[in-house]
C-alpha cells in the first residue's frame, strides 16, 4: 500500500512539473528590436548619481544618537535592579 502510493504521488508530481512547463519558439534571439524596452532609452531621464557627504554625516549623527539613548536605557535598567536588568546583564557576563 505503501509502495502503491508512493509511486501515484510521485507520478502525480511528474505531471504536475509537465504542466507547468512551457514551450517557446527560440528561433528568435533577443536583440534591441524585439525587447520591451532598450536599457539606454530605459535610464534616459535618470539623474546621475552623486556623493552626499552631508547625507553620510547626517546617518552617522543619528546612529551615534540612536547607540546613546540604548546605552542610557540599559544603564536606567541596571540602576533600578529590575528583573530585565538582572537577565540582561547575566547575559553579557
Amino acid at each position: 500500500m505503501k509502495k502503491t502510493f508512493t509511486t501515484a504521488l510521485a507520478g502525480a508530481f511528474a505531471l504536475t512539473l509537465a504542466a507547468c512547463g512551457s514551450t517557446t519558439d527560440a528561433s528568435e534571439d533577443a536583440s534591441a528590436d524585439n525587447v520591451e524596452i532598450p536599457a539606454d532609452e530605459a535610464m534616459a531621464g535618470a539623474p546621475v548619481p552623486v556623493d552626499d557627504p552631508d547625507a553620510l554625516a547626517e546617518a552617522a549623527d543619528a546612529a551615534e544618537a540612536d547607540a546613546m539613548d540604548a546605552a542610557a536605557a540599559a544603564e536606567d535598567m541596571v540602576a533600578s535592579d529590575s528583573p530585565e536588568a538582572a537577565t540582561v546583564t547575566e547575559a553579557a557576563e
